[in-house]
Order: C-alpha cells, then structure tokens, then sequence
C-alpha cells in the first residue's frame, strides 16, 4: 500500500530482523488462539458488566494502549516505518486483545471470555467488515468522471450531495461512492487533506441523522421501535450543523484555492461527466437494501421469515462478488483501486471491537449511576463516548438509561417497543452519536475508511491528533451551536 506517512528512516531505527521474522508467527498464533477461544468458549447468558470489579480500570487499559498506539506510532521516527506495516498494526492490535481478554478471564472466568468475543466477532467486527467491504469493492467499481478541476464551489457540490445521500444510502455508502469523484477532483490541487476532513465530518457523519439507514446508531433506535419517520423531525438541526460546515469549508478552501499556484490546464483536463462501472448501481442499491430489509433474529419486512444467522453478511459478500466479477478491471485501475486500505481497517478495528468490550461493559454498568437527565448531558456524554468507542452501543447504553427515566407530564415522549423514551432526549442522544462520531478517526468506521484511501491517492492526511485539532478547533464549536436550537 503507497502510504505517503512511509519515510525513509536510517537503519539504526528500523526493527531488527528478529522482531521482522517473529511477527508473522506472533499474528498466526494469536489469530489460532483468538479463533479457538470463539469456538470452545461458553458464552450463554453471561454478560461482562454483571459484576464489575473494583480494578476494572486496569481493564479498560488495553483499549487505552490502542489508541495510544494508533495515535502516536505514526508520529515516533524509531517505530514509524515499522508501523505502517498492516502486518505489525495486527500484531499490536491482537496484543490489545489478547490482554483485554486475559483481564477478563481473570475476572469473569471462560463464560467472561466467551461473551466478549460473541459480542465482538459475530455480532459486531464481522457485520461491521462486512458491509464497508462490500461497499468498498462495489464502490470501487464504480468510476464517477467529472469536469471538475478542484474550484471550491465545484468540491462544495460534493460535500453537499454527500450531505443529502448519506441519511438515504448510508454515511458508509455516500462515502465510499464519493470520496473519489472528490479526490479526482482535487487532482491538480497542493491542499487537499482539509477537503477529506470535512468530507468526513459531512458525508461520514453529520449528514445521516435523516433516516434509521443512514447510520447505525438510529438504526439500533429503530430496531427498539423508534418510528421509522421519526428520524425526519431532526433535519433543522441536520441543515444547521450541516449548513455551518458547507459554509466553513468554502470559506476555508476559497482561501487555500487563492494562496496556490495553479499550473496552466491543457486541453486533457477539460472532463465531461462520466459513469463507468454501472453495473454497480443496482449492486449498491442491493447492498443498502440487505442492510436494511435483513435484521439478524428479526422477519423480513411484511413475512414472518427469520432469515438465518449472517444471511446479511452473505449476501453483501455475494454482492461484493458480483461486482468484481462484471465490473471491468481497467474501472478498478482508473479508481486505483487496492486492497490495502480495506486490510488496513480490518487489522485496526478487530483489535478495537475487542478491547472496547470492557469499556462498554463498564459504560453499560455505570451508566443509569450518572445522574444525568437533561438533554445537554445526554448529548455531550453519548457524543464524547462515541468519539473513542463504536457510536451504535453506545447509543444503546444511554438510550436504555433515558427509558428508566421518571415520566414528566410537561414532557412529550416517543412510544418505543416497551415503553416510552422523552423526545428532548431522544434528539440529543441521536445526535450526540451521529455528529460526535466526527470527532476522531475512529468514532466511525468511514471515518478510518476514507483515511485510508485518501492516504492510498498520496493525500498527506493529519495524524491522530492533528485531526482531533480540526475537530475540536471547527466542529465542536459548530455543535455547541447547533445545541441551542436543541427541542
């Protein structure tokens, strides 16, 4: 994979060729271990967070080290080489894990064990995988020209098109089919990581609060009998804060724009609009349609048919397969098309889904001990939560925690399966997890996704925190405004 962070270093800072030959063996092993743990494992009605001891901190600690090591490896010259390997992120990723299970099997014995990995790997990583690489290889297919040249106004369109598609085929499926009309776009330019930034806070993020399919948060919602429609009632705040980074961005980028210095266009550059690969299309409109119409233990829509376990999955992988079988390969050479962006998100996130099941764990048993209960805490505890850890949970912890909530005779409330939930509430934990998902690489899977390709394409993206400055320093701000027009 072209990594542009990929430096040459001296060879005093290189790992020695002990640490090179043993890597391979350290990833196959733990994967054996990993897999075998799955299988022998019971897993029946035991839940992490049962009982949480008083060291569950020291738990919480390989998630932590993960995180340290995706934000700051990159950044240290002795280990920054050797870490853009997929081979070592693995390896760092699945020693996370495995210390993360080794504190719970201390704690909760086997049946600990077994629970975080069947929440992790079936119910979680191989979903989530799942569908952004069956998006990722159909999307990939599908080759979108344009006369653009990278004006603002013409990379706005983008953002704003992505703005709308992503509440209607998924933050993940916008992504994936925009990120490189986009880049193509760009070409020409010398700035372009700031366009791949706020096309993460939009099209990843803040444009999917329309609909229960644009991100999985609302989804979840939905599947707790949160009204399909009900999800439309937040498009003031949809157009606000979406409305605040279109205008952010233009701003941004019309200064840029004038501060280069363009080389003359020849005739080859004028473009028309184009679409190659359309075979894709309705491959697309399938995928979404599998994510939406097949739920794991629910009927098909309008049937009383319980599709089996991983019907979903399946048929996202035969989709994916349809489409590099139809799609021609000189499509997928002019998308530059590879599949290290994809490896690269796999290795990372497994280690992630992992070793955040103790966190949440910890979230889901302390969470209704938090004495929160006004829409301002729910939105900023959910959407800071859902900054480091997968938003979907959660959003479910804190939902959960507003049900149990007394009911106000002044308040108007949402009927769900088994109750009621406060709208005021229900607004602010929706959006805290779709928006906040923005605020790190990892709040979203696009997010890390969209990274990757943009880095593959020779776009010089910020590291860990250097995102986390355009994050705090535009779109925090922006959403502590959005807040006050909150019901």
């Amino acid at each position: 994979m072209n990594d542009p962070f990929r430096q040459d270093h001296p060879k005093s800072a290189k790992p020695d060729s002990i640490a090179i030959r043993i890597a391979p063996v350290i990833a196959v092993v733990a994967t054996a271990a990993l897999l075998l743990a799955l299988f022998i494992t019971p897993h029946g009605g035991v839940e992490t967070h049962a009982h949480m001891p008083d060291t569950w901190w020291i738990g919480v600690l390989p998630f932590v080290g993960l995180l340290a090591a995706i934000a700051l490896f990159p950044l240290i010259p002795a280990i920054a080489h050797w870490w853009h390997s997929n081979l070592n992120r693995y390896v760092v990723s699945i020693a996370a894990s495995t210390l993360a299970l080794g504190y719970i099997g201390v704690t909760s014995g086997s049946e600990g064990v077994g629970s975080a990995l069947h929440h992790a790997i079936p119910n979680e990583f191989v979903p989530f995988m799942s569908l952004l690489f069956a998006l990722y290889v159909i999307a990939g297919g599908l080759r979108i020209e344009t006369p653009f040249d990278g004006k603002p106004w013409e990379n706005l369109s983008i953002l704003t098109i992505g703005a709308v598609a992503a509440s209607f085929i998924g933050t993940t499926g916008a992504a994936m089919v925009l990120i490189r009309p986009l880049l193509e776009s760009m070409h020409r330019r010398k700035y372009r990581a700031h366009s791949v930034i706020f096309f993460i806070f939009i099209v990843c993020n803040c444009g999917g609060c329309l609909l229960p399919i644009g991100d999985p948060p609302l989804f979840m919602g939905y599947l707790r009998g949160v009204p399909f429609g009900w999800t439309l009632s937040l498009w003031r705040e949809w157009l606000i804060v979406n409305g605040l980074l279109l205008v952010a961005y233009f701003a941004i980028d019309t200064i840029l724009h004038a501060r280069e210095r363009r080389e003359v266009q020849v005739a080859e550059d004028h473009r028309r609009f184009h679409i190659e690969g359309a075979v894709n299309i309705p491959l697309l409109a399938a995928a979404i349609a599998a994510v939406a119409l097949i739920v794991r233990g629910q009927p098909l829509p309008g049937t009383d048919f319980i599709p089996p376990p991983f019907m979903q999955e399946l048929a996202l992988l035969a989709l994916a397969g349809a489409s590099w079988v139809f799609t021609r390969k000189s499509v997928r050479t002019a998308n530059r098309f590879e599949f290290g962006a994809i490896i690269e998100v796999a290795v990372i996130f497994v280690g992630i889904f992992i070793s955040m099941q103790l966190p949440l764990a910890v979230l889901q048993a302390k969470g209704p001990s938090l004495g929160i209960e006004s829409p301002y805490a729910f939105y900023w505890m959910t959407g800071a939560l859902s900054s480091f850890l997968d938003n979907a949970p959660t959003y479910v912890v804190f939902f959960e925690v507003a049900k149990t909530l007394p009911q106000l005779p002044d308040e108007t409330y949402v009927a769900i399966t088994g109750g009621m939930i406060r709208e005021d509430l229900l607004t602010a934990i929706s959006l805290g997890a779709v928006f906040m998902g923005a605020n790190t690489y990892i709040g979203n899977g696009p997010n890390f996704m969209v990274k990757a390709i943009a880095e593959t394409d020779g776009v010089t993206m910020p590291s860990f925190f250097g995102y986390m400055a355009w994050s705090v320093g535009i779109l925090v701000p922006l959403l502590a405004l959005a807040e006050l027009v909150f019901p």
